[in-house]
């Protein structure tokens, strides 16, 4: 991977600043896009950018086009949570999570796909989540959002597999990253949150950001090529495994 160009969105904080971490010690050049700089420097270029905005989007790529001339990796990590059922949910909620799930993901990949076909083996590595699969309580906008990423991971997999342009997504499980603790300071009880939070899932932990990240590693590598249309799920037997209580 050693010269490759990726772009990784909500690479402030969490996965994502893992994920640009981890490619960045495979050789890539990274550009992290977040509202904030968070830890990525001094191994990866910041360029402020909210996906959840069109015009600021192509302002974006407009400037990483200012300083590479492809783009070889593009990982849509950006995103934001909510809690709630469909009965407590409000209009504002559902138009707030997907406005930046799945439309910041369809932003910045239209954005991004000029410089991303030049790179002759690019791939599209998309965070979507356990919860696109499995039934989680008071995560309904959550849960849908991450269902739209997973079916529209396919559907661009199908739109661009003939570019050369792969496209896959990753399905986390509850990761131990500041956006979980922020919900688990919410909590009544954060350190028996945290505990059930854990014991759901097979393994009995959290998953780590950065087992997520070398999963996109591995999806992003070109060793890969073969690889186009999945959802690598990386949720500690959690989607699958059903152990004796």
């Amino acid at each position: 991977m050693n010269g490759l160009i990726a772009v990784v969105t909500g690479a402030g904080s969490g996965i994502g600043l893992a994920t640009a971490r981890r490619l960045a010690f495979e050789g890539v050049r990274v550009i992290g896009l977040d509202l904030v700089p968070g830890g990525l420097e001094p191994f990866a270029t910041w360029i402020h950018c909210d996906v959840g905005s069109a015009e600021e989007v192509a302002q974006t790529f407009g400037d990483v086009s200012e300083h590479v001339d492809r783009i070889d990796i593009l990982v849509n990590n950006a995103g934001i949570g909510a809690v709630g059922d469909v009965e407590t949910a409000i209009e504002d909620d559902w138009a707030r999570v997907f406005n930046v799930n799945v439309m910041g993901i369809a932003r910045v990949t239209r954005a991004a796909l000029p410089l991303l076909r030049k790179s002759g083996h690019a791939s599209i590595v998309n965070i979507c989540s356990i919860a696109a699969t499995v039934g989680l309580p008071d995560r309904a906008v959550y849960s849908a959002s991450k269902g739209a990423v997973q079916s529209m991971t396919m559907a661009m997999a199908a739109d661009h597999a003939r570019e050369g342009i792969r496209v896959n997504c990753v399905n986390p499980g509850t990761a131990d990253t500041p956006w979980v603790n922020r919900l688990l300071d919410q909590a009544a009880d954060p350190a028996a949150e945290r505990a059930r939070l854990s014991a759901r899932q097979p393994i009995g932990r959290l998953i780590t950001a950065d087992e997520v990240a070398s999963a996109v590693a591995y999806l992003a590598s070109p060793d890969q090529a073969s690889t186009t249309g999945i959802a690598l799920a990386v949720d500690g037997g959690m989607n699958g495994l059903r152990l004796p209580a």
